[in-house]
């Protein structure tokens, strides 16, 4: 049985740190440019309020993917982080995740939700075009040749739950 959790610090960090360790491991390109020691040395301190959230998927109870939101403004944020274990895939997540995402990212009050994919994560690509996220500027620095930077109005999204 899956479900998807708020993460609650300092109860989740292992589990939270263990994941974003294989999303960075899984890309077949340098990330050192994230600065992630220092990111993952702050992340009880930056996600634990209402502007910016980590979430868990777990299956049984267990810990088998990961995704946040951060604030960048008063209005727009930054979806981060979307990963699932391999042996977790294929059964519609992904999905589950970034709904969670865009409901929290709407209560939270945000119109506008951001975020870069690396061309090799095709999958995620598709996924989040589905959604309705379109090419947008960029908002944070991500060099990597052919990162796609998209975001979603969500006040579009929002109207789809109502």
């Amino acid at each position: 049985m899956f479900e998807v959790v708020r993460a609650v610090f300092p109860d989740d960090l292992k589990d939270v740190l263990d994941l974003y360790v294989e999303y960075v491991n899984s890309a077949s390109v340098d990330l050192s440019f994230q600065d992630n020691e220092r990111e993952f040395s702050q992340l009880p301190e930056k996600y634990s309020s209402k502007e910016s959230k980590i979430f868990l998927l777990k299956k049984d109870g267990k810990p088998v993917g990961c995704a946040a939101f951060r604030k960048l403004d008063d209005t727009v944020c930054e979806m981060k982080r979307v990963y699932i274990r391999p042996s977790a895939r294929g059964s519609n997540q992904g999905a589950k995740l970034i709904d969670r995402v865009l409901q929290e990212a709407v209560s939270s009050g945000y119109q506008k939700i951001c975020l870069d994919v690396l061309p090799e994560f095709k999958t995620a690509l598709r996924l989040y075009k589905s959604y309705g996220f379109v090419d947008h500027p960029p908002v944070t620095n991500n060099p990597v040749p052919g990162t796609y930077f998209l975001g979603l109005n969500l006040e579009k999204y929002d109207s789809k739950l109502q």
